[in-house]
């Protein structure tokens, strides 16, 4: 069986499809100026004479004709995302907002109505009407790309099946034998990818899937799914789509639109801390220690070395004294209030200039009353003597300043951490890596910020400002208000913003649902810092063991999820694998028993035409062999060893990790880990070629 090249039928398609969404274009411009051209009318209307009823109406006819051109206005980009391909004919085509021609027949449908329900819910295991799915990518008003999923092959026309073109293409040429192990596999995939689509939104899923099983696609149709049949909670509160690198973001963005663009949240673990983007990584001794759970006791420890009561006492003089049991006492009594540092914080100092007062009344011979309790603290703060003993006792923090300090300070390390204080310690200043991120996280929870935004490390004296007020007017143990969250008040928040927006710029955003790929790759940290963004614990997470590349990652998603989901989570495995070739399959195969000795990889269908080759480079100048490589047809990639990537312009597998290409070049496997090998060799959709200087691994030299 060979596939069928696709090059001029997608040609074609995009051709007739571009057609089609500049006529869809032009329509809009058309319906556009007349709302802009009956708002204006009605705006001049309304501000003219008649009876006070007259005017209101039309001042109500105004303000609805200038919503409906701005509607029109805001979906310039995207307009069209979707079509759907029924069994008797009929086409549909789905968009950002309805558009009819002037006999009022539909041109284009708002994906929110029950007509566009097929594009979200239809699956090839119950297709209902539909025969094909087609995603239209676009920028601005070109058409950038085509992919096609057929619902029911069996429905299709000759001419339709021609006509196939990305996915469906694929699984069409697979499915012509419907018969035997091909039909069967077939029926495998449409399935096993109902089940995860059609997953109920509660509890995490857990997607199990190896190498071209289409986990990351199953797991983007049960978001759009979900998306659309929980519509209300899901708009209000957003979806967070967590992926391994920036490359993989930009691939899932293209298919946003039919998502709901302005619902969706993408970001890296680098990123899910708001102002900060760590796309560097530890050593592994660094990141294993960094990843695992024991780091939260660690920042707790840390804390807690920043919350003093002196040994000595306080003698302030004039007066003001206090024993080092009354300092104690006070410190533990704010640490028993269980609230966060920098809430916790108020409290202690209230507390400690209360018995300052006292004291310095009993010295002047004056009664400590009502008004004296309510004047004597907020004038000790103003002294700057007094600050500058009280403010070092509890300090105000920030999570940044709190994980700086523990990183590069060795004594608090080996007091913190005791056993992996050389393995974290770091020079001062140090850019933040992605191991950091949860940290920072956790750091935040401890400390209490609102909005780690409002409390980053840019704007000390916005923050110093509002902590100043807190503690003057005694509301620094307001659980309902802290520095953090009255800085922010302090600013103007801007036009609106989406809630996709809006929950990108709040670490403290509880949303609907997350989806998680390459989720084999978290540490014990990382899903902490995820979890807390998800208090309904409605996940989809997705990935496969096999692929683990982190020091600190999974090893059994039981391992990884019972701490934090104990009998909330469940698993689907994808078993068949239909988009890498069997002969670079069969090679990765070989690697994985390498790699984790009894791990079954899942078994290809889709016969090879080319076979993986291995091509010497005896003088060790891959640039020069990489030139010298025949250009062929599609998307390639070139896939190195972290040491050679950046001067190859290479992607290093932790790039390559949730990507695929039509031609992979594999540069030195051997200086690859065998889990690293295993993933860079099956991110090819067509062809490989190993570029090799040093000799190829054992279960790679029968390409020699």
């Amino acid at each position: 069986m060979s596939e069928v090249p696709a090059e001029p039928v997608l040609a074609e398609a995009l051709r007739s499809e571009q057609a089609h969404l500049s006529g869809l274009y032009a329509r809009l411009d058309t319906v556009r100026e007349r709302a802009r051209r009956t708002a204006d009318a009605a705006h001049d209307g309304a501000t003219a004479g008649g009876t006070h009823q007259s005017r209101l109406e039309r001042e109500v006819r105004a303000r609805e004709a200038a919503r409906h051109a701005a509607r029109l206005d805001a979906v310039e980009h995207g307009l069209c995302f979707g079509r759907l391909d029924d069994r008797d004919g009929t086409v549909h085509y789905i968009g950002r907002a309805g558009l009819t021609d002037e006999a009022h027949e539909p041109l284009l449908l708002d994906w929110r109505t029950p007509a566009a329900r097929p594009f979200y819910t239809a699956t090839p295991a119950r297709p209902g009407p539909v025969v094909r799915r087609r995603h239209l990518h676009t920028r601005g008003r070109t058409l950038t790309g085509l992919d096609d999923e057929a619902l029911d092959l069996a429905g299709l026309s000759d001419s339709g099946r021609r006509g196939l073109v990305g996915e469906a293409a694929l699984l069409a040429a697979l499915a012509r034998d419907r018969t035997g192990r091909m039909g069967t596999a077939v029926a495998t995939i449409q399935t096993e990818q109902d089940r995860v689509i059609r997953s109920p939104l509660p509890g995490a899923l857990v997607v199990q899937g190896g190498p071209g099983t289409g986990k990351t696609l199953a797991a983007l149709h049960r978001a759009a799914y979900l998306l659309f049949t929980h519509r209300a909670a899901l708009e209000r509160r957003g979806v967070l789509l967590i992926g391994p690198n920036a490359g993989f973001l930009r691939y899932i963005h293209e298919v946003l639109p039919a998502l709901g663009e302005t619902e969706v949240v993408l970001r890296t673990v680098g990123e899910l801390f708001p102002g900060i983007t760590a796309t560097g990584t530890d050593a592994p001794a660094t990141a294993v220690a960094k990843g695992g759970p024991r780091m939260a006791e660690v920042l707790r420890r840390a804390l807690a070395a920043h919350q003093q009561a002196p040994a000595e006492g306080l003698d302030l003089g004039e007066g003001l004294t206090l024993s080092a049991r009354a300092c104690a006492e006070a410190r533990d009594a704010a640490r028993g209030l269980r609230l966060p540092h920098n809430r916790a914080r108020g409290f202690y100092l209230r507390t400690l200039l209360d018995a300052l007062g006292i004291a310095q009344a009993l010295t002047l011979g004056r009664p400590y009353d009502d008004e004296e309790a309510h004047y004597a603290p907020r004038e000790l703060w103003q002294r700057p003597d007094v600050r500058a003993v009280l403010d070092p006792l509890w300090p105000l923090l920030t999570p940044q300043q709190l994980l700086e300090r523990l990183l590069t300070d060795r004594e608090l390390l080996a007091d913190s951490a005791p056993g992996q204080a050389s393995v974290l310690l770091r020079p001062p200043g140090s850019p933040w890596t992605v191991e950091d991120v949860p940290l920072l996280d956790e750091a935040a929870e401890l400390l209490g910020e609102q909005r780690a935004s409002a409390a980053s490390d840019d704007d000390p004296d916005e923050l110093a400002f509002a902590q100043g007020v807190l503690t003057i007017t005694g509301q620094t143990d307001d659980a309902l208000l802290n520095s953090a969250a009255l800085a922010g008040r302090f600013r103007d928040d801007g036009p609106y913003r989406s809630t996709a927006e809006r929950a990108a710029a709040d670490r403290t955003w509880a949303y609907g649902h997350v989806v998680v790929d390459e989720a084999q790759e978290l540490s014990a940290m990382a899903w902490r810092a995820v979890l807390r963004r998800v208090p309904a614990t409605s996940l989809t997470i997705v990935g496969d063991l096999a692929q683990t590349g982190s020091p600190a990652g999974a090893r059994s998603w039981a391992e990884m999820l019972d701490p934090h989901l104990p009998g909330r989570w469940r698993e689907e495995r994808l078993t068949v694998n239909y988009r890498t070739p069997e002969p670079v399959m069969a090679l990765a195969a070989a690697v994985l028993r390498t790699a984790m000795p009894g791990h079954r990889p899942p078994e290809s269908i889709r016969p090879g035409t080319e076979q993986p080759r291995a091509v010497p480079v005896p003088d060790g100048d891959f640039t020069a062999a990489l030139a010298r490589l025949p250009r062929g047809t599609g998307t390639s990639g070139v896939i190195a060893p972290d040491s050679l990537a950046a001067g190859l312009d290479a992607l290093t597998v932790a790039d390559a990790k949730g990507l695929e290409f039509d031609a992979v070049v594999v540069v030195e496997p051997a200086a690859l880990a065998p889990r690293d090998r295993y993933v860079a060799l099956t991110r090819t959709t067509r062809s490989l070629t190993l570029l090799h200087h040093r000799p190829l691994p054992p279960e790679l030299a029968g390409l020699l």
